[in-house]
């Protein structure tokens, strides 16, 4: 077909009526351009405008349409607006599962192997190296044979019996704990940063006798504490890679069998056994929280949290985003914790993919341009350092203007609900940044802790994909509040999951009240958990007598049912003036600025100050410094006083934007060293 043919076509299709140079004209001031005054006159003839004219035309916004009305995403239950839950749901009861048959992980994973079957589950690649995928089969093959591996090795086949996972992400480590679940065992995960004092803790606490480890050199750090006689229960050692006689020998000498996991899954199909599938009561997991005082805490999930906590998700996004076969995951944040295995289990459940990065967090940019990704978890941190390299690779001032002036075009898209890639500003400046993430971005999730509501609106529009926000912990599966689709606005971590009941308790000490819409969060509801491990004395601090999860974190409800984090109550002490101060709190404020890479916030009841330790950003601090005309090494700026009176002012202003008050932002920061 001819263009002019073309053009006809669609003016008859469009039902416009006039010539096309009048069809063109008409619709300019629709287009997301600047003033026409800024364009060459040799543009704006008929070519021109029916190019744009068309680009207009088949990539025009299309609004998404909420699942509730936006300015009323939760109700009040019994009438008190100090407790909301989810306007998604019918009445009061809370959701416990979607799917009528899929109540347990393991009954999650079998509905996307039966979507999915041979095709792709779980992808691992080789420095330079595309993609390689193990199929849904074979990871229920490979789980089955190692779960009768493990009951070969006198593990039991219930909640009760605890095997422990130690390594980084992989394919392995899922294979691991699906074995675990297909035979109602429960996973305990170990991670470098418990430190071996925790370890030793945990061991004997769930009276772990086998540990899955992904290299000698962790082995080694248990065998050490087994040598010492600290864990005297520990008698089995099974590895993704290959160990050294040496570790066997020495292994023996405590009685500590070492094996690798391809020998336990060949015991395992000599004496293959039955699935004996979990219930939804049944534990799945034990998390174990550093923490920063005492032992650490063993949070007990079941198999229905989870269920109910992943279908909480689904129900959110259904008749706005489905999760596809096609889609896929990359998986790099620490599945030791909640956060990551919430993911993936819901990508399992609708038979998609999940990718994992090398190991090393330097490479992964590399491998998320490799894998492609569709769906992109992520913490805060990592969303700020985007902002910041994309800011710091525009340094032509009118670049700048025209970088700030198409991400407000793209923010009025998005007040009037419509996420997209495909605008002219797409085209013209966002590819390569969209690109650099592999160009399939669909679905980012942010969580784990407070994000710049002016760094996920910028994101928001610079990525082009739902980027939603929620909020929780370990105690509710992972999250009790989520974003509503549709609702772009920034500032607030979303409504209640249709799982959880939120409601907001009094903190007298902090002069927050329920009645003023703010106050302490607490959560109750099927994705609450069952307590912490042999431990009713802090079970009894977490969870009260009407099962309600006091979370530590201080809330406000917004006028449109959306909840705020404002304060932390957990770890507040006193100035000397009795002014009550949430360190945590001032320090996630302070992480907020561009070349700061860590901030501690210490103080003493018995003095009217507080004292930060401030750490530059390494990758970023040089270049930042640079800017304001400062040069030298990144040890060499440390020490010089007026870079550190520059990062002060820089951090004070990040602390006034916040809200911070006078007490919490103080000269003494001045005084004391950074860390390089």
């Amino acid at each position: 077909m001819h263009f002019q043919d073309w053009l006809r076509s669609l003016r008859s299709s469009t039902g416009l009526k006039g010539s096309e140079s009048e069809h063109f004209r008409s619709l300019l001031p629709s287009l997301p351009l600047p003033s026409l005054s800024l364009l060459p006159s040799s543009l704006l003839g008929l070519g021109a405008l029916a190019s744009l004219t068309v680009y207009w035309l088949v990539t025009r916004p299309r609004p998404m349409h909420p699942p509730c009305d936006l300015q009323a995403q939760s109700v009040a239950v019994n009438g008190d607006p100090s407790c909301r839950r989810s306007v998604l749901l019918k009445d009061d009861s809370l959701l416990e599962y979607y799917y009528e048959d899929i109540r347990t992980y393991y009954d999650m994973f079998q509905r996307g192997l039966r979507i999915t079957g041979d095709g792709p589950c779980l992808g691992f690649r080789q420095p330079g190296q595309p993609y390689e995928w193990i199929s849904y089969t074979e990871v229920a093959k490979k789980a089955q044979l190692l779960g009768s591996g493990l009951l070969a090795k006198g593990c039991q086949p219930n909640p009760e019996q605890f095997v422990g996972i130690f390594g980084q992400n992989r394919p392995e480590w899922v294979i691991s704990e699906l074995a675990c679940h297909t035979y109602s065992m429960a996973v305990v995960p170990l991670y470098d940063t418990l430190g071996l004092e925790a370890m030793v803790h945990i061991l004997n606490l769930a009276e772990i006798s086998l540990v899955i480890c992904d290299r000698e050199e962790k082995a080694a750090a248990l065998l050490e504490n087994k040598e010492k006689g600290l864990t005297p229960k520990l008698s089995c050692l099974v590895l993704f890679h290959d160990f050294s006689d040496a570790f066997v020998a020495r292994a023996k000498n405590c009685e500590v069998e070492v094996l690798k996991l391809e020998q336990l899954m060949e015991l395992g199909r000599q004496n293959l056994k039955d699935p004996v599938p979990p219930q939804p009561q049944d534990l799945a997991v034990v998390c174990f929280t550093s923490g920063t005082t005492g032992k650490p805490k063993g949070a007990m999930i079941t198999h229905g949290n989870i269920a109910s906590n992943s279908s909480s998700v689904i129900k959110i996004l259904e008749g706005s985003f489905v999760i596809q076969q096609e889609d896929v995951s990359i998986s790099y944040l620490p599945l030791a914790h909640m956060f990551e295995r919430m993911i993936q289990v819901s990508m399992f459940c609708h038979g998609a993919k999940v990718g994992f990065y090398q190991g090393d967090i330097s490479l992964l940019m590399d491998d998320i341009k490799t894998l492609k990704p569709t769906f992109f978890p992520v913490v805060p941190r990592l969303l700020n350092r985007i902002y910041d390299k994309i800011l710091s690779s525009v340094t032509s001032p009118l670049r700048r203007a025209l970088l700030h002036y198409a991400v407000r075009r793209k923010q009025a898209d998005l007040r009037s609900g419509v996420v997209r890639n495909n605008s002219l500003w797409d085209k013209l400046l966002f590819n390569r940044i969209q690109a650099s993430f592999g160009g399939n971005l669909r679905f980012v999730l942010t969580a784990s802790a407070p994000i710049s509501p002016t760094v996920l609106s910028f994101l928001r529009a610079v990525l082009g994909c739902y980027i939603f926000e929620g909020y929780g912990q370990t105690e509710c599966t992972a999250g009790c509040t989520f974003s509503m689709p549709g609702d772009w606005s920034a500032g607030h971590v979303g409504a209640p999951l249709p799982c959880s009941l939120v409601k907001l308790v009094d903190i007298p000490e902090m002069n927050y009240y329920a009645k003023n819409g703010d106050g302490e969060i607490c959560m109750r509801g099927p994705s609450v958990f069952k307590g912490y491990l042999k431990d009713p004395e802090r079970t009894s601090e977490a969870l009260d007598s009407d099962g309600w999860l006091h979370s530590g974190d201080v809330g406000q409800w917004l006028p449109n049912g959306t909840l705020r984090i404002i304060d932390r109550k957990k770890h507040i002490f006193k100035l000397s003036q009795g002014e009550y101060i949430a360190p945590e709190k001032i320090e996630n404020v302070y992480t907020r600025c561009v070349p700061v890479l860590q901030v501690f916030v210490h103080g003493d009841s018995l003095q009217s100050y507080l004292i930060g330790i401030v750490v530059p950003d390494p990758e970023v601090f040089v270049d930042w410094a640079k800017e304001r005309g400062f040069v030298g090494s990144h040890k060499e700026l440390c020490q010089n006083p007026d870079v550190k009176r520059v990062v002060l002012e820089s951090v004070r202003a990040v602390g006034k934007e916040a809200g911070l008050k006078s007490f919490e932002q103080n000269e003494h920061m001045v005084h004391k060293p950074f860390i390089s």
